[in-house]
């Protein structure tokens, strides 16, 4: 382990920002480093490494709360990792609910734009739908949406 590492060098090496850094302190994610007697925080590679492994699941879009209980398993890994499993399952049924919303905003703009008769505002069916909250079908896949576990 690489003793003493001032705090710029660990934001260096694991890429995430100084007021980052101690913000993820401040909040527990990683532990309070060793302090010199000028009160500088020296951080070691295991702290690098967690910095990363934080990096890497706010990247994925993991949650802080997702987080710290997976940094916690981290810390004993022994555990079984059903918890882990189950914590990456609820994050992609996320990701595949946003890509479903996504795909629905993309098929109601591509309604708009295909239904534009290029003619003038008072015939446009892109201000006619943004004007009539009622004619926009996004909005109701939104509100309802149905996602299959495939």
């Amino acid at each position: 382990m690489q003793p003493g590492m001032a705090i710029g060098k660990a934001a260096e090496r694991s890429r995430v920002k100084v007021p980052t850094i101690r913000y993820y302190e401040g909040i527990g994610l990683l532990p309070s480093p060793e302090r010199t007697d000028g009160n500088r925080r020296l951080y070691g590679d295991d702290d690098v490494n967690r910095l990363a492994f934080i990096r890497h699941a706010r990247e994925l879009g993991f949650e802080l709360a997702a987080i710290r209980t997976l940094l916690h398993l981290q810390d004993e890994p022994a555990q079984p990792c059903v918890d882990a499993d189950a914590i990456a399952r609820v994050r992609l049924e996320e990701v595949r609910q946003r890509i479903a919303s996504l795909r629905a905003l993309e098929a109601e703009l591509q309604r708009m734009v295909d239904g534009c008769s290029h003619g003038r505002v008072e015939t446009c069916r892109v201000i006619e739908i943004l004007a009539d909250h009622g004619e926009c079908r996004f909005h109701t896949f939104v509100e309802a949406p149905s996602v299959t576990g495939s």
